[in-house]
């Protein structure tokens, strides 16, 4: 994607060949920063403190953490060590634990000397492929948008407007996106989309993240509060919502971020297509039931007690917006039921949200 006409992906590497360099995404929308990572708890710290977040981008990052601590200490216990520094920082998305698992079956047959070459060598690889991925999830998302814009343009519709929750564009993968790629792909082919924009409290990954690439993007878009969708959805101002998951279960219960599922039941209620974009990865075939068996990051308070933001001078602030002594509550994702989703949108397709359908796509899992 671009920024100001100039390619960017959210990792890449520095001129060095090994820095790692990223977009610290809690400065975003008001600065573009670049962080240097360039040992393992670095990069560790990024994915904790969400400099990087998007369970695809995060997935990508430990891939690179493992290959700057091999760089640090390539023997067998300093990278265990580092698997396990890398896997304690964020427990829900399940593209941390594939990214790191991964690495590790690479790593630890090789001999010693041999181990850095091949990390990042491997990293870069799974960056590219991830990229790949999601272009393909925006081609098979885009036919969809396709069908349901010529349906509404037979209407006397004048655009095809969508929700979505979150961030599950770019900025959440290395390029492209889940859920905005579709969209990406639609406005290429000249459909009139505008997207609403959920702020996605309590971090407000919609308001600050993905009106920041849509206006990159020169999408038309609008952002609402978290609580308004339904009545939207109410008065025929939504075709369709899709999102974007950290972990989809065998069964194809989705988990993302805290609201989702609330969307979710509004959409069902007006009879609003609800659709989810994911790459495989983002599969955790070891589950079945997601709302029982998926751990819930439960994040600090402070982030639903204050909030950031520019002020008149221009300068970003924080302030509380509670009062002192009360209580807050952060589970930072929910569960939706794979009754409520429409369809899923992968790089092999589009399938119902259930085992039957996900197996249909990847055989190779079908047991």
């Amino acid at each position: 994607m671009k920024i100001d006409g100039i390619p960017y992906r959210t990792l890449w590497l520095a001129k060095d060949g090994v820095t790692v360099e990223i977009i610290d995404q809690t400065r975003l929308p008001h600065h573009l920063h670049v962080v240097s990572l360039t040992t393992v708890e670095e990069a560790a710290r990024a994915i904790k403190d969400m400099w990087v977040r998007g369970a695809p981008l995060i997935g990508v990052t430990a891939a690179y953490g493992m290959a700057l601590a091999a760089r640090a200490e390539s023997g067998d216990e300093a990278l265990k060590q580092a698997a396990a520094l890398l896997m304690s920082t964020r427990p829900t998305a399940v593209n941390l634990r594939w990214g790191v698992d991964h690495m590790l079956a690479l790593l630890l047959p090789l001999p010693a000397d041999q181990r850095v070459e091949a990390a990042y060598k491997e990293a870069a690889r799974l960056a590219d492929e991830d990229s790949d991925l999601c272009e393909s999830i925006g081609s098979h998302g885009a036919k969809l948008f396709a069908e349901l814009w010529k349906k509404r343009q037979a209407e006397g519709a004048k655009r095809l407007n969508i929700l979505t929750h979150c961030n599950a564009g770019w900025l959440a993968t290395i390029d492209w996106g889940t859920a905005l790629a579709p969209v990406y792909k639609a406005a290429e082919q000249g459909i009139p989309i505008h997207v609403w924009v959920d702020e996605t409290r309590p971090r407000n990954q919609g308001a600050a993240l993905t009106a920041r690439e849509l206006n990159w993007a020169g999408i038309p878009h609008t952002v609402i509060s978290d609580n308004a969708g339904g009545h939207l959805m109410q008065h025929g101002e939504i075709d369709a919502v899709i999102v974007g998951t950290d972990r989809t279960t065998a069964d194809g219960d989705v988990c993302n971020k805290i609201g989702t599922y609330l969307k979710a039941l509004a959409a069902h209620d007006n009879n609003i297509p609800f659709y989810v974009g994911l790459p495989g990865p983002t599969i955790d075939w070891t589950v079945r039931d997601g709302v029982k068996e998926i751990p819930i990051e439960e994040r600090s308070s402070r982030e639903v007690t204050h909030i950031a933001g520019r002020d008149e001078a221009g300068q970003v602030v924080t302030v509380q917006l509670t009062p002192d002594g009360s209580a807050a509550s952060n589970p930072a994702f929910d569960v939706t039921p794979a009754r409520l989703v429409t369809a899923l949108i992968t790089e092999r397709g589009v399938c119902a949200a259930s085992r039957d359908g996900l197996a249909g796509l990847y055989p190779e899992h079908a047991k």
